[in-house]
């Protein structure tokens, strides 16, 4: 099946990348970067229905041992015993990025036909977009996917937050910025689509339907997490306030189903499993505050294996 992919023109400006959030400068801001990397298929490259990010995911990991010192490997994909020090209570400690590669779900890319992978780097201390290029490169020669196809890394585009590219040559340009003060308007209702499979810890387990508190439990920490430690520090909130305020927010409507896909380690030979749910859902309340989080989701991710490009949620109206 031909990817529904055409090949870059010239990877040059269709908009300045790093767009700011229309209006009014924001108070509270959460920073990261987008970077498209295009390749041109060799060989045949496949990618598993439910697994391309996994996919890419691992093979990226295997080769940024090789391409990037200890040191910067370290804070990729080990930021836990790179760093030395988290927020107060972190165990798991997320990495600096998340994979966008659903768009490759089930496909076969045809030798000489294009395809890309969607990079969003939350390190702006450190962007380390050349350990990405490096490993990107060296993951295309060696091959990915079953069969192992290989491909040509012909290009790198940073993106704003509407999709306008710029190709990078000399470094990356100014990063995206995402404003989380709350909307000016009332905002009573929203239906949210969770675009790629989504877990949510709650209890002591995993949550079975995505209830507002736990939602925006989860997305306020990942997003407080990744700024404290990436970015420009702490969020300056009342998380208990704002948690005490989400509760009252209800989950009206939902229209969701539970994908079933799981994934064996080559390394260790455990099986993780890839699923969540996905679909619709629709929540009733005072949502001003927190439809700029919700809208966040769409960039970080929420839950369990956001690297993987799970947990990617869209605000579909308001």
């Amino acid at each position: 099946m031909a990817p529904a992919v055409l090949p870059p023109v010239g990877f040059s400006g269709l908009r300045q990348a790093g767009g700011k959030t229309a209006g009014a400068t924001a108070v509270t801001t959460f920073e990261f970067y987008r970077f498209r990397f295009h390749f041109r298929a060799r060989d045949p490259v496949r990618f598993p229905e439910g697994k391309s990010a996994n996919v890419v995911r691992g093979a990226f990991g295997a080769v940024l041992r090789d391409t990037a010192s200890p040191a910067a490997y370290a804070r990729l994909f080990e930021p836990g015993a790179a760093l030395g020090s988290a927020p107060s209570g972190l165990a798991d400690w997320p990495r600096p990025f998340v994979l966008r590669a659903v768009h490759l779900d089930g496909l076969t890319i045809a030798a000489g036909d294009w395809f890309f992978v969607d990079v969003h780097v939350f390190d702006v201390r450190q962007p380390a977009l050349e350990h990405f290029q490096a490993a990107f490169a060296r993951l295309g020669e060696n091959g990915v996917g079953p069969g192992r196809g290989r491909a040509e890394l012909c290009g790198v585009e940073q993106l704003d937050l509407a999709d306008g590219g710029e190709t990078v040559t000399d470094g990356p340009r100014a990063p995206s910025v995402i404003g989380l003060d709350p909307d000016p308007a009332p905002v009573e209702r929203v239906c949210v689509r969770f675009a790629t499979p989504t877990e949510l810890k709650a209890a002591g387990g995993m949550a079975e339907r995505p209830e507002f508190p736990i939602l925006f439990g989860r997305l306020r920490d990942r997003i407080s997490t990744l700024r404290a430690l990436y970015g420009a520090g702490p969020l300056d909130i009342d998380f208990r306030a704002m948690g005490q305020r989400a509760a009252g927010v209800r989950l009206t409507r939902e229209d969701l189903k539970w994908e079933r896909v799981a994934r064996k380690s080559g390394r260790t030979g455990q099986v993780h499993s890839l699923g969540g749910f996905t679909g619709v859902a629709e929540y009733e309340g005072e949502l001003a505050e927190f439809l700029p989080w919700l809208r966040a989701a769409r960039w970080v991710g929420v839950g369990r294996q956001t690297v993987w490009g799970k947990g990617e949620v869209r605000v579909v109206s308001a």
